[in-house]
């Protein structure tokens, strides 16, 4: 039997907590430890360390072909591991860090090539969330730290989610609450002439065009057929237990669908927007938040994609969200669990 994880709560998130010191000698012994940022929970470990990071393809079941992105404490120790940072990354860095965005930047090759799976740059940010913060303050490491989850299932926002998924699998899980981003950290390439957005996430485009100007977004976000170039989008994500459907159309149109599915005998249940919800007819409905407010939506996407069983229902019906500011990462999530896309 494995052994279980050890589970600290942290209430007092400075370097000086003691499940923080823990926590780090756990990180500095090449062990990997599940931490809260402003996004997802992470599964963090050495990013110098081949070993360690090795540690966190095997916890997930990931492939390492896949690069992972780099948390670092501050700005400075950012800048040890990449060649440069251009002026562009630069103004970036200044308004949105701490914050939930990730910059692709030239690495200097001191980091585990299995961080950059053979790449010549490095995925890396600085997270919004004080016990992330402490930790990386305390064991004074980069972390390579994809989402805490297995492979593929949607990522986790409770440190109770990644317990379901990871407990025997890592060495430690801080619980610092549930996140309040709700979805990834946008990755932005900063190693061209104009910037490049290779996944959509808490700062929107809208944001960063309004500092720097004009973007590029990757076309793999568009075409399917295409493989993205960010860390953490080149396999299958996200998908609940339960096929889900996405529909398009407004709240007649989801319960044509419900109706539909029932008649088939299919036990149905929904993901909606508050203002949807009301009009339904269906034996569960999880509210993710209104349509007008999609950061909102974005919070709860996750644990209302983890929330259903296959031995409880037989299909998801979830609603399609407007695209507008983070309504685009939510999207690109949705399509990436979704089983098929109706209407």
């Amino acid at each position: 039997m494995k052994e279980e994880t050890n589970y600290w709560k942290i209430n007092n998130p400075t370097t000086g907590d003691e499940y923080i010191q823990l926590a780090s000698e756990l990180l500095k012994q090449g062990e990997v430890v599940a931490f809260p940022t402003e996004t997802v929970y992470g599964l963090g470990a050495d990013a110098r360390n081949q070993e360690a990071v090795a540690k966190i393809f095997k916890a997930k079941g990931r492939p390492s072909d896949n690069p992972l992105i780099v948390h670092v404490a501050n700005r400075e120790q950012m800048k040890q591991y990449v060649t440069q940072i251009p002026d562009v990354a630069h103004r970036l860095i200044e308004r949105f860090t701490p914050g939930p965005l990730t910059i692709i930047l030239e690495s200097n090759q001191t980091l585990a090539k299995n961080v950059t799976a053979g790449l010549s740059t490095v995925g890396i940010r600085i997270p919004d969330h004080p016990v992330a913060l402490a930790l990386l303050q305390a064991c004074n490491l980069p972390l390579a730290a994809p989402s805490a989850n297995q492979s593929g299932k949607p990522s986790p926002t409770t440190a109770n989610h990644v317990y379901e998924d990871l407990n025997g699998r890592i060495a430690a899980l801080l619980d610092g609450g549930p996140t309040s981003v709700g979805v990834e950290s946008t990755v932005i390439d900063c190693t061209g002439e104009i910037p490049v957005i290779l996944r959509p996430g808490g700062i929107t485009k809208e944001d960063i065009e309004s500092l720097i100007g004009p973007v590029m977004v990757d076309p793999g976000l568009a075409d399917e057929s295409l493989r993205p170039r960010s860390p953490g989008m080149k396999y299958t994500h996200y998908a609940p237990e339960v096929p889900l459907y996405l529909v398009q159309g407004d709240a007649q149109a989801i319960q044509n669908q419900i109706d539909a599915f029932q008649q088939k005998g299919k036990k149905v249940a929904v993901i909606v927007s508050k203002e949807y919800a009301d009009q339904l007819v269906a034996p569960d409905i999880q509210m993710v938040g209104s349509r007008n407010h999609l950061e909102e939506v974005a919070r709860h996407l996750y644990d209302a994609l983890r929330h259903f069983k296959e031995q409880d229902f037989d299909v998801i019906l979830c609603e399609s969200f407007p695209y507008d500011g983070v309504g685009q990462a939510i999207m690109n999530r949705l399509t990436k669990a979704a089983t098929k896309q109706i209407g």
